[in-house]
């Protein structure tokens, strides 16, 4: 319910009074709201990239803030003004902590955490299993194929070149961790891959913009970014 409220005053870009939230919710679970509002939060921030921010001018209202790192197509933006793709930066997050391939029932198993169900029409998203197998394949954040010597045949996600070029590994290791309440580093391993990963791409801008000349001082650059990481 607080959800839905959330994302009714996002849709009619109305501000968000901290005095109206608690009547969202029943009476008889108002001592609760805490926790409640602390769940609501977590869940628009992992599903819909969207983050409650205080107005610190005023200190009685909020406002939703778009948090995320890829950008929005139009084709995927739904009616209420949502970016479609909003499933999309935890979904690179599970199939990174997946060995940069997860299986279907991986990948259903994490979205029924998230409330959203293969078969099951959300109220965002619209068909599910259509925005995950066709529409982000179809615009490249995805790829969905078959599994290799799979009978009966089953299939896995990949992240799409479209995903590698407008995000980093870095990013969403640090979005993953941040709707978890920690940092990138408490995944050494994966954090090790994405720190390789940003010192490719260092790497790469660096002898597209400069040539061999400043190949020399990408290492020192990449390697900087560890000490921003506690």
């Amino acid at each position: 319910m607080l959800i839905q409220f959330l994302l009714q005053r996002y849709k009619m870009k109305e501000s968000i009074m901290k005095a109206h939230m608690p009547k969202v919710v029943y009476k008889m679970h108002r001592e609760n709201f805490p926790e409640i509002l602390g769940r609501a939060t977590e869940h628009m921030e992992l599903v819909f990239g969207l983050e409650l921010k205080e107005v610190k001018l005023s200190g009685h209202s909020y406002r939703l803030v778009n948090k995320l790192e890829i950008p929005i197509n139009r084709s995927l933006s739904s009616g209420w003004g949502l970016p479609k793709n909003g499933l999309l930066m935890p979904l690179l997050g599970v199939i990174f902590l997946n060995g940069n391939c997860a299986s279907e029932e991986e990948t259903w198993e994490f979205l029924n955490i998230l409330y959203v169900y293969d078969g099951r029409r959300h109220f965002i998203f619209g068909e599910p299993r259509k925005l995950i197998t066709e529409d982000l394949v179809k615009e490249k954040y995805l790829v969905y194929r078959q599994m290799r010597n799979s009978n009966p045949p089953r299939y896995e996600f990949l992240w799409g070149p479209k995903a590698r070029a407008e995000t980093s590994k870095m990013k969403v290791l640090e979005f993953w961790a941040k709707v978890n309440d920690t940092v990138p580093t408490a995944f050494p391993t994966h954090y090790e891959e994405a720190l390789r990963g940003e010192e490719e791409r260092a790497r790469a801008r660096a002898a597209a913009r400069d040539g061999p000349t400043a190949r020399a001082s990408v290492r020192s650059r990449a390697t900087s970014s560890r000490s921003s990481h506690p």
